[in-house]
């Protein structure tokens, strides 16, 4: 099976592909989170992987807009564990790194760790892309922050482990189909909707869920875009979509909203273990 994802080899988008598909999982990196959306809609791949959000940095704002540019649906859910290692050339000491080099996220999900060293932090397009960077160009004052099978793959040495700022760190991913998955009793269904512009309007929205006894796991909001100061709702809740108090809800809010999209159902993601 041929699954797309974003970034390098070792990055830990990859770690999730093998994770929910297993080792045998034919993986294909892609630069960009829309090109990873693009080889799903063209059929080049049967799947996409793409992180969602982050469980100290929030959510990846690019996945959420992809998701309206893209008529693809959520077939599975990953939470994967993430723990950041500091990662520079075999011959490199910790007290010569000018500057450190990993994907925005990573960065700033170690930020306490970098004002302690007072090192210069560039923003890269991926973790383990920033390690091949500095291996290529061969730049023996900088460092990556990146996972430990990047490490190996380059042939590269970790100054430092576990260098995130909170160690029950993890980052929950998605899963890209042309297809949702079918119901299998602990799922988890994520939509996107626009609320009208009238008091009350996402109050009504939300009470819908509410009153059939839905949980609700997640709310956000991301600015349309197109009207200043106007938002779509991306919303998660437990449950199926074809389950009878989830259908009677989609179909109850249909009347509150300027527009419903339904993306996919999904079974939930077992939570990783930090005590490990």
């Amino acid at each position: 099976m041929k699954v797309a994802f974003q970034g390098e080899l070792g990055a830990y988008s990859e770690s999730a592909v093998y994770s929910f598909f297993g080792p045998s999982a034919e993986v294909k990196p892609y630069k960009s989170f829309a090109e990873v959306f693009e080889s799903v809609k063209t059929g080049d791949v049967k799947n996409g992987v793409v992180p969602i959000e982050n469980s100290i940095e929030g959510s990846v704002n690019r996945t959420y807009d992809l998701f309206l540019e893209y008529d693809l649906k959520v077939c599975g859910e990953i939470i994967l564990r993430i723990s950041h290692c500091l990662i520079a050339h075999r011959d490199t000491k910790l007290d010569q790194i000018k500057t450190v080099y990993s994907h925005p996220q990573a960065l700033a999900q170690c930020r306490k760790f970098l004002e302690q060293l007072n090192i210069e932090a560039i923003s890269t397009f991926d973790t383990a892309g920033s390690v091949k960077m500095i291996k290529e160009e061969k730049l023996m004052d900088a460092a990556a922050i990146a996972s430990e099978r990047a490490a190996e793959i380059y042939n590269m040495t970790i100054l430092a482990r576990e260098i995130e700022d909170i160690k029950n760190n993890s980052t929950r991913f998605f899963v890209l189909n042309k297809q949702d998955s079918p119901y299998s009793g602990e799922d988890k269904t994520s939509i996107i909707f626009a609320a009208k512009s009238i008091p009350g309007a996402l109050y009504q929205v939300l009470k819908e869920f509410a009153d059939r006894n839905i949980n609700l796991t997640k709310i956000e909001s991301r600015p349309t875009k197109s009207t200043p100061w106007e938002y779509h709702f991306y919303l998660d809740f437990e449950g199926h979509r074809t389950e009878k108090q989830c259908q009677d809800a989609l179909e109850s809010i249909k009347d509150k909203t300027i527009f419903v999209k339904i993306l996919g159902s999904y079974k939930a993601a077992n939570k990783p273990n930090f005590n490990l």
